[in-house]
């Protein structure tokens, strides 16, 4: 099966800060790195890396040609990575000692992408295939509607949170991925747990704490607690784009819910003692090597 992501590609611009900066502070940095960045293209990649066959569906600027470069040099198909005459989303990163980052994004090319994008993408789509999105570009929910009616399964992680457009995308979504602070938000929200939501699997991210799969159906439902893996980590930066692209290739792959989280724990683990965020995130090998460790 293939993985089909329609997402952002950003270009990150990391700053490696003393501490956040409070109002009106100027603030020196330690250290400055640029690569590749975005949602869509880290779960892509982490994906890919894990041994999934993915298919990029997004838009870069002409500025963003490195980029395309990165993404299809890891397995990543991007015959549906459009150029617009936008520049390339990019993002401004402040990262702290402990670890923790503030993020700014600009969208830039990332919310221009053409309208006969969708259909093209799923034309070379099977039933089956997977399709994700998150909500750094634009057309997330007609995709959702087309993917669905084309008998793809649909997968959404809804970040950067947006109340409205992830309640637009509920119904029948067969995988919904939110961190603690997003699943708060969207409970408040509709008023109702996550439990109850219209959804197969809800997976929740909880940092440090691990992960939670919610499957079944309303007043039927099965939890999976999964831990992490203790590790001290330098940048979190992509860690849930990373668990969730390594999950998602697992599920693809026909392992077990289970297996398919902790393979993802283990891939998160690594790439937090790591800097960056696509740049950072481990193959497969390492994933096989880190569990053997631990085994």
């Amino acid at each position: 099966m293939t993985l089909h992501v329609l997402g952002s590609v950003n270009i990150d611009h990391v700053y490696r800060v003393p501490h956040a900066p409070g109002p009106g502070e100027t603030l020196a940095d330690q250290g400055y790195a640029r690569g590749l960045g975005g949602k869509g293209a880290n779960q892509a990649l982490a994906a890919a890396r894990a041994g999934a066959a993915v298919r990029f569906v997004g838009a870069i600027g002409a500025d963003g040609g490195w980029t395309r470069h990165h993404l299809a040099s890891t397995g990543v198909a991007v015959d549906h990575l459009a150029q617009v005459s936008e520049a390339t989303g990019h993002a401004v990163i402040l990262v702290e000692p402990c670890g923790e980052n503030r993020i700014i994004i600009h969208g830039g090319a990332n919310r221009a992408l053409p309208a006969s994008l969708i259909d093209a993408a799923l034309s070379a789509a099977r039933p089956g295939d997977w399709w994700l999105s998150q909500n750094e570009t634009t057309r997330v929910h007609e995709s959702f509607v087309a993917a669905r009616a084309a008998g793809l399964r649909t997968a959404y992680a809804a970040a950067p949170f947006d109340a409205a457009a992830a309640e637009a995308v509920l119904d029948g979504l067969d995988l919904l991925a939110l961190n603690e602070g997003e699943a708060a938000a969207l409970e408040t929200h509709l008023g109702q747990p996550l439990a109850a939501l219209p959804v197969t699997h809800v997976l929740l991210t909880l940092g440090a704490q691990g992960a939670r799969l919610i499957s079944g159906a309303p007043g039927a439902r099965t939890v999976l607690e999964v831990p992490a893996f203790p590790v001290t980590p330098i940048d979190t930066t992509g860690a849930g784009d990373c668990f969730l692209g390594v999950a998602l290739a697992g599920l693809d792959h026909g392992l077990e819910a289970a297996e398919a989280l902790r393979r993802a724990a283990a891939a998160a683990a690594i790439q937090v003692t790591r800097p960056g965020a696509a740049g950072a995130l481990p193959d497969v090998t390492e994933i096989d090597a880190f569990l053997a460790e631990r085994a």
